[in-house]
């Protein structure tokens, strides 16, 4: 999702999607380790990104409280 698009989730919302992306990041190192290669080594690159982002619009949000 854009940034803009996630600033206008609540902050459940947000903290739902932030523990999804780690879950998957560790399934993406999990898998790397074990089998040695993935189908897209791109996609970590990609969740890392969106667990910034959306640890960026949380801490946002919490400032602006």
């Amino acid at each position: 999702m854009k940034a803009h698009e996630l600033r206008d989730l609540t902050m459940t919302e947000l903290e739902a999607r932030l523990n999804d992306e780690v879950e998957a990041l560790e399934n993406f190192r999990f898998n790397k380790a074990i089998a040695g290669q993935i189908e897209n080594p791109a996609k970590i690159k990609t969740t890392k990104r969106e667990i910034a982002r959306l640890k960026t619009i949380i801490n946002e949000k919490l400032g602006a409280e």
